[in-house]
């Protein structure tokens, strides 16, 4: 569902954000000028090779370094496993062809943005990693049960969306699903 509506005029054309305007009627018969954003979706890998999970610790200009899932933005046309495969191949150097959608979360308010998480499993290495100029990352690996209750919750763990369904329902029926989903 578009949170920018069509008739909406693209004011500002970024690097990555947009900014959208349109004129609004309010409920007593005024109008008011809203503004949306909209960027090309995100994807997140989540690797496996058996029980083994495999993440990142990253550093970028400007950031302390940080752990995280593989991934990045779309680029133009590309959908989102796509995306996936892309990412995990330049920043890991592994390939799966056993892909599995975990979830899809929409940035809520006026942005179009949805962020889709991915678990590969079966992953192979078949290459050494092609990073982007503005990236340094080290893979390293946990089992499933060390990555969902400890690495996850690391304060410097990025993917606050991830985090957020993990702990903030934590018991251990969401996680034995959460477990199973991610096994298949």
């Amino acid at each position: 569902m578009s949170r920018i509506p069509a008739h909406a005029e693209r004011v500002f054309k970024g690097v990555i954000f947009d900014v959208y305007q349109w004129e609004q009627e309010m409920f007593d018969g005024s109008t008011e000028t809203f503004e949306g954003l909209k960027r090309p979706n995100t994807v997140l890998v989540i690797p496996m090779i058996g029980d083994k999970v495999y993440y990142s610790l990253q550093e970028q200009p400007a950031h302390k370094p940080f752990l995280s899932l593989f991934g990045g933005r779309g680029d133009e046309g590309e959908e989102p496993i796509e995306t996936a495969k892309r990412e995990l191949l330049e920043e890991s150097g592994l390939e799966s062809d056993d892909w599995y959608e975990l979830r899809k979360y929409s940035i809520p308010g006026k942005f179009e943005w949805d962020v889709y998480y991915y678990v590969a499993r079966n992953c192979r290495k078949t290459s050494e990693q092609n990073l982007d100029s503005g990236e340094k990352i080290e893979i390293r690996e946990a089992d499933l049960d060390s990555f969902l209750s400890e690495i996850v919750a690391d304060p410097s763990f990025r993917e606050l969306s991830f985090k957020s369904e993990v702990f903030s329902v934590f018991n251990p029926d969401v996680v034995a699903k959460l477990r199973d989903e991610m096994l298949g």
